[in-house]
């Protein structure tokens, strides 16, 4: 008897291996036809709520493969809902596709813009999108060859870069369902460990004033360009009394049109972060204290808006420990010689840095468990609060390359960005198949969802009940 479940357990074992290579087989064999979609997305950079043809393409290809397609979800025109399938359990693949403004740029090693002072992938979402599409119709394609039961989407999420797609999404219900949902991210490692990120609150301060000439009748004037530098300068003084991981920063984006008019109306951008969500809240009501008191100082009055609010990431040990064993299946990226040429010549442009990118590109991360956020955020945040998310990274950029930089755009042109994220396709589709073949995965991972958030957990939008701020990259 002892044999016989022997037996039974490595036939099991060796079906499942069957097809995992038959998943990694079948992106393999689609790999030129997911990087001409990428590199179209690439040549093509849209701001945040402005991807209407990159959103379109991505669209297109999954309505081709058998998907469903609803299209405009959330009443955000460049968001989409895909869908396979049916009953449980639902995983979800997120798909991103959004470019930075200002950081346009050839696939080149050296700095030379497309466009000046244009759009660029600086991020990677070109990437972003077309692997999680790809993964999504090649678990689509492994369901139907296995008869599996359950249910693949893919979500087409814009504006991640400041506009925070997701929450609104998030906000919409349209996750409600999800029992795992996965994501990835480009970079310059591959990395699949339970992260987090931290929250954050951005939001635009508008101070307004009285007009006046400033040499010939400077007594009639209000400045609200004085409302703004103000409340800059005693958000800058709260630095010194916040808890040390908080990071504030700002631009002025309105200052006034000319030095001899005392300027009418003026405009800060704000940001404030923290790994706990409670923390950035309470310091955005004194930042908001500051403008209050700036305008009454200046005798300005002032309005703020915020455009954007996100979670920190929720890390999930129970699935990342699960996607870490397949990027260690699929392995790193591999460089032939003119990636490496192309590689050692961008270093270059870091000095400081001393490395060998080949080497450091097909290396995995250890594992490990990240509990509080550092360096930036993401809108995946709000979704990790409400259903049991894990994400990857892979070395989509040369290693030691920072994100939004030249560099990344100038990587993620190149074979060396497709390669990285055909390691993401793949890891994203086989950790998948691992909850379809094994649902208590999805049950196990909520559970400990359950665990980090509390039991009274109840979620609330950092952005409230405004409207996606569709015309902030206008």
């Amino acid at each position: 008897m002892k044999k016989l479940f022997i037996l039974f357990f490595c036939f099991l074992a060796l079906g499942l291996k069957a097809q995992e290579k038959s998943v990694i087989d079948d992106l393999d064999s689609k790999t030129e036809e997911y990087s001409k979609i990428a590199l179209q997305i690439w040549s093509n950079p849209e701001l945040g709520y402005l991807e209407s043809e990159s959103s379109a393409l991505l669209q297109k290809t999954l309505s081709d493969a058998g998907f469903s397609v609803k299209a405009g979800v959330a009443d955000i025109p460049t968001a989409f809902v895909a869908e396979y399938g049916s009953g449980y359990p639902v995983i979800g693949i997120m798909a991103e596709f959004d470019a930075l403004p200002g950081v346009s740029q050839q696939a080149s090693p050296f700095r030379e813009a497309v466009v000046e002072g244009g759009a660029g992938h600086a991020c990677g979402h070109h990437l972003f999108g077309t692997a999680s599409v790809a993964a999504g119709i090649a678990v689509k394609d492994w369901m139907i060859s296995n008869g599996a039961q359950g249910t693949i989407r893919v979500y087409g999420t814009p504006a991640e870069e400041g506009g925070g797609g997701k929450v609104y999404m998030a906000r919409a219900g349209l996750m409600d369902d999800v029992d795992v949902m996965l994501h990835w991210h480009p970079g310059s490692k591959n990395n699949a460990g339970a992260n987090s990120s931290l929250a954050n609150i951005s939001t635009k301060f508008r101070f307004y004033g009285v007009a006046s000439h400033a040499a010939a009748a400077p007594e009639r004037g209000k400045s609200a360009l004085d409302g703004v530098e103000a409340m800059n300068f005693m958000v800058n003084l709260m630095r010194e009394h916040v808890p040390q991981e908080t990071r504030m920063h700002y631009v002025i984006t309105r200052g006034g049109e000319a030095p001899n008019v005392v300027p009418a109306f003026a405009e800060s951008y704000h940001y404030v972060r923290h790994p706990d969500v409670a923390v950035v809240k309470t310091i955005f009501d004194r930042m908001v204290k500051a403008a209050e008191g700036a305008a009454m100082g200046t005798q300005t009055t002032m309005e703020y808006e915020i455009i954007n609010g996100v979670y920190n990431l929720l890390p999930n040990e129970t699935l990342a420990r699960v996607m870490q064993k397949n990027l260690e299946q699929v392995g790193g990226v591999i460089y032939n010689e003119e990636e490496n040429k192309f590689a050692e010549e961008l270093i270059k442009s870091y000095p400081e840095l001393s490395l060998n990118p080949s080497e450091e590109a097909a290396k995995i991360e250890p594992f490990k468990v990240q509990e509080k956020g550092t360096g930036g955020s993401t809108d995946v945040g709000d979704v990790s609060w409400l259903v049991p998310t894990a994400g990857l990274g892979t070395a989509t950029w040369v290693p030691g390359t920072s994100a939004h930089t030249w560099q990344a755009v100038a990587a993620g042109g190149t074979s060396i960005g497709i390669k990285g994220m055909m390691v993401a396709a793949k890891t994203l589709a086989l950790t998948a198949l691992d909850v379809f073949n094994n649902p208590k995965l999805a049950e196990d991972a909520k559970a400990e969802l359950d665990r980090r958030r509390g039991a009274n957990f109840k979620y609330e939008s950092l952005v409230g009940d405004r409207e996606a701020p569709l015309d902030y990259r206008k």
